[in-house]
């Protein structure tokens, strides 16, 4: 994982929940962690990760703080820890 998607996903854990993140450098960020993704009908898709799945809604320019936290949990139960497995 290179320096920047691993910025983006310290991002992603960070408390107050950034309101610029870029949905497209999230994705790369998912792809980089082994996940799976999935276009699903309408504005959704599917995202798997060791073993986990969930889906969540297609961002315009940037995610909402909802949407942040969704992903945040998400990648949680999935087992992810930034600062053990991905130090900046």
């Amino acid at each position: 994982m290179n320096h920047k998607h691993r910025k983006t996903l310290h991002a992603l854990f960070a408390h107050p929940e950034p309101a610029n993140l870029s949905p497209t450098d999230v994705e790369h960020v998912l792809t980089d962690l082994g996940a799976e993704i999935s276009e699903r009908s309408g504005a959704k898709f599917a995202v798997s990760l060791n073993g986990h799945t969930a889906n969540f809604h297609h961002a315009g320019h940037s995610l909402p703080k909802d949407e942040v936290r969704q992903l945040r949990s998400f990648l949680q139960t999935a087992g992810v820890e930034p600062e053990r497995d991905y130090p900046l």
